[in-house]
């Protein structure tokens, strides 16, 4: 078991408060997401949990008993960095076995575990070679398997695929969502700016602002059902349009959140209208970018290959119920 139970927990470094009252619990087997702009304090949480950041004030326990105290290589967690900290002198077998060694496991052990997480990372062709021999990938997997042979309670990565470019990331995305399927007992806590990673990968996300927990749920949940305005804008991409001043009148909302593919552009009836500045092709969807005088473009998502040349005049309408209302603060409110 490694259910993970975060109770009035506050960081702050010198009068700068960077975690204030983080209540949560992460049920065994949960793969979990923090995610947030940053300084919003993701980093922070993850290594308080980890025992590398010591809390100001609350508690941490996992499986009911409390590790506040107990020291980061006997609190049964392994973590992941972003920018992997293998050794360069070792080979792969030597980085994944390094811990083992330093607990004083048995040769044949050590074997066993290694080769058992290589073949897991599709890892065992590089065994002998140096982490210089390898790709970001490759490397990134050597990282994970470091932390796979202790048998760790709970996994925490810490942006780790931040240094991939796009590609890689997606591929990346896919090995460790596979890895979770073979590991179903073991709790995964993972941090990201991306919001796309978050969607794509968690069971639950648990979304940061300044410190505090703004909203925890499930992708759909908080896609379809955020608890503020904050919420609505962070997940999604591209970002939720946002209505206020005389084009939020209609809805008698002081914020109308609208996202690109909850915009039809029609021929009449609309309830706001602007010229195109600009279209994306994308292939199998076009974003249409409309200027109806506001802060900034109105983002609509129309499928297949739509042709609306800049300047063109469009007339836009959300579809029905497809909405969000806002009050001044932020918050959701009726339809």
């Amino acid at each position: 078991m490694s259910n993970l139970k975060i109770s009035k927990l506050h960081k702050h470094f010198g009068a700068v408060d960077v975690l204030k009252d983080i209540n949560l619990d992460i049920r065994t087997g949960e793969f979990v997401v923090f995610v947030g702009p940053s300084g919003c304090g993701k980093s922070t949480l993850l290594r308080c949990i980890s025992g590398l950041e010591a809390a100001s004030s609350g508690s941490i326990e996992i499986d009911g008993q409390v590790i506040d105290d107990v020291e980061p290589a006997q609190r049964g967690i392994a973590m992941v960095f972003q920018n992997y900290a293998l050794y360069p002198h070792m080979d792969v077998f030597g980085n994944m076995a390094f811990s083992l060694k330093m607990q004083g496991l048995a040769k044949d052990e050590i074997r066993r575990k290694v080769e058992a997480a290589a073949e897991k990372l599709q890892l065992t062709p590089y065994l002998d070679r140096l982490p210089a021999q390898l790709s970001g990938g490759q490397r990134q997997r050597v990282a994970i398997g470091r932390a796979i042979v202790r048998d760790p309670k709970v996994f925490l990565f810490d942006e780790p695929l931040s240094n991939l470019d796009a590609a890689l990331r997606v591929r990346m995305r896919m090995e460790i969502a596979q890895l979770k399927l073979q590991l179903p007992n073991t709790t995964m806590i993972y941090v990201t700016h991306d919001q796309v990673e978050a969607m794509t990968m968690a069971q639950r996300i648990v979304v940061l602002k300044d410190g505090r927990v703004e909203q925890v749920g499930t992708p759909l949940e908080l896609y379809e059902r955020p608890q503020s305005q904050f919420v609505a804008g962070f997940i999604g991409s591209p970002r939720m349009n946002f209505f206020t001043g005389r084009h939020a009148e209609k809805f008698k909302a002081h914020t109308v959140g609208v996202r690109a593919e909850h915009l039809d552009i029609v021929s009449a009836g609309g309830v706001w209208s602007g010229k195109v500045v600009y279209s994306e092709n994308l292939g199998a969807d076009t974003f249409i970018y409309a200027d109806i005088g506001a802060e900034a473009p109105v983002v609509v998502r129309q499928p297949g290959k739509s042709v609306f040349a800049a300047g063109a005049e469009i007339a836009l309408a959300p579809k029905a119920q497809e909405y969000h209302l806002f009050d001044e603060a932020g918050r959701p409110v009726p339809k």
